[in-house]
């Protein structure tokens, strides 16, 4: 790996890909863990009283499981990134700890998004902060596409390509959601549900890892 790092980059390798990751689990289990903690209901009520109770948590239920898919996709996305890296400068640390920070303080906007879910201000907060965390996916695929020394040997292009672009979807998805949300928060929301038709879209285009994929194993007539 050192013979693949130019000495521009040595003194700027603060810390290793692995051991990065590790951190980065660690935050993302936390802030998923912390999501299941404004899932309440008051304590000693009648037993006439508690269905309602549940009925009322409904929201906040809904908000977990959304904000629990979101942080997961993202994990993924971390995942897939990392096993690129083979090592890491100080634009992606930078990089890198904004989002943790961004996933970290995700119960905030999801608990927003559980009381205040009809509220523009509270949609697009929520819309804001997931649009971030993507953005920050797409500006170190930047990064690894304008310095491959910092890639793995086994690194291609395409697959530095695709996670640009998928990152790139997501965001244009969650951003144009915005402006829709002044104009029906609750419509904002079920167009945030576009992420899974163009992911899947993403997924089948044939420079895409899986198109690949499936134009390999067709066999010549």
């Amino acid at each position: 790996m050192s013979n693949r790092l130019p000495g521009l980059f040595r003194h700027d390798v603060v810390v290793g890909p692995e051991r990065l990751a590790f951190f980065g689990d660690a935050v993302f289990a936390i802030a998923i863990t912390l999501l299941a903690l404004d899932i309440s209901v008051p304590e000693d009520l009648p037993h006439s009283e508690v269905a309602h109770a549940v009925r009322e948590a409904v929201p906040a239920i809904g908000a977990y499981l959304l904000s629990f898919a979101v942080i997961g996709a993202l994990w993924l996305a971390q995942h897939s990134l990392f096993r690129l890296l083979a090592a890491v400068d100080r634009w992606l640390l930078y990089c890198y700890f904004a989002l943790l920070a961004v996933v970290a303080a995700l119960p905030f906007p999801t608990k927003l998004i559980s009381e205040y879910g009809d509220t523009t201000a509270a949609t697009v907060f929520y819309a804001a902060s997931i649009t971030l965390a993507v953005s920050l996916y797409g500006a170190m695929y930047v990064r690894l596409m304008t310095k491959p020394a910092l890639t793995v040997p086994h690194a291609e292009r395409p697959q530095l390509t695709e996670g640009f672009r998928r990152s790139v979807v997501m965001a244009l998805v969650f951003a144009t959601s915005v402006p829709v949300a002044f104009f029906s928060p609750t419509l904002a929301k079920y167009w945030w549900l576009l992420a899974l038709p163009a992911n899947l879209l993403l997924r089948l285009l044939p420079g895409s890892a899986q198109g690949r994929t499936q134009e390999e194993t067709v066999e010549p007539a």
